[in-house]
């Protein structure tokens, strides 16, 4: 049987969880989860380099067939959003020149994948990332298990996405 790999991204410039799952005739198995951290007080610019290389890393060790990234959610705060987008562009980049394909999410179409609501909370989507890897505990810290949501919500759309491609 041939596997799959997925890296989710959970995006941000202080803390851009990520989370790997494979695939297997059905089955979804955690490969790593994490976080890439970058240090306060330095230039934006130094963070999103290291991001950017920490990615380039994760690609590397885990050879994904397929990213999944959380869209955008504007919130009051302005500045927070132009951040997480600059995190959000590294991240297009990074899997852009791995020649990996990039598939974007919004938050509702995360929640509704998982948990079958698109009001679901945080810890109904964590629980649903547990039971569905059959997993003691849910992955930490929270960036980290969001980001494996992303990739398990693509693992589901994938099979639909390959036929809308195949049919054009």
């Amino acid at each position: 049987m041939v596997a799959t790999r997925t890296i989710g991204i959970d995006p941000g410039t202080a803390r851009m969880g990520w989370g790997v799952v494979e695939e297997v005739g059905g089955t979804l198995q955690l490969v790593g989860c994490g976080v890439l951290t970058t240090p306060a007080g330095v230039s934006q610019a130094s963070r999103l380099l290291q991001l950017y290389n920490d990615l380039r890393g994760l690609i590397e060790r885990y050879r994904p067939a397929a990213a999944a990234i959380e869209e955008l959610f504007f919130g009051k705060n302005v500045n927070t959003a132009l951040t997480v987008g600059q995190a959000r562009g590294i991240a297009l980049l990074a899997f852009a020149q791995a020649g990996i394909p990039v598939h974007e999410y919004k938050p509702l179409q995360v929640k509704q994948a998982l948990a079958g609501y698109g009001g679901a909370d945080k810890r109904q989507v964590q629980e649903m990332v547990r039971l569905t890897l059959r997993l003691s505990a849910v992955p930490r810290p929270d960036d980290a298990a969001d980001a494996v949501a992303v990739a398990i919500c693509h693992t589901y759309a994938a099979p639909m996405i390959r036929r809308i491609e195949e049919s054009r």
